[in-house]
């Protein structure tokens, strides 16, 4: 049997830095997990803090009709359900290792990109049309504030 997952596994790892994304926001994480072999259900939920049951069935259910896991189905009481990385998940392992590299060194220079993009002067300058600037919707030219 393989080790217990770390559940700090994801500690300090934010989806929203990463500019890339595989699947759905668990996807990648849920691949993380399965890396170093199968895995039941409940050793799934310890490094995925925040998930419920409900979306990682979901999650699981969705990798496995895109063919990035098995699940395999023991027999017992109550029966032993285990989710294995298939061939084509595995092929995702490379290049998220790739896409992590990056961010990790280019996440001051992703995150300058993002606060300036966002930054409330560039928000109130922005023009969304001819003729038009952006702003409360409450005061538009023809409507007096009161």
């Amino acid at each position: 049997m393989s080790q217990p997952l770390d559940p700090e596994m994801f500690t300090g790892c934010s989806h929203a830095a990463s500019p890339f994304r595989i699947g759905g926001k668990w996807t990648p994480k849920i691949i993380r997990c399965l890396e170093a072999g199968p895995r039941r259900f409940s050793e799934l939920e310890v490094p995925l803090r925040g998930i419920t049951p409900k979306v990682l069935t979901e999650t699981l259910r969705s990798m496995e009709r895109n063919g990035l896991v098995t699940r395999t189905v023991h027999g017992g009481i109550p029966p032993r359900v285990d989710y294995e990385l298939s061939a084509l998940g595995r092929t995702l392992l490379a290049p998220m290792a790739a896409c992590c590299a990056w961010a990790a060194a280019h996440l001051p220079e992703l995150t300058d990109a993002r606060d300036a993009h966002g930054s409330p002067t560039r928000a109130r300058t922005h023009e969304t049309g001819p003729g038009r600037k952006t702003g409360p919707p409450s005061l538009s030219p023809n409507v007096e504030a009161s």
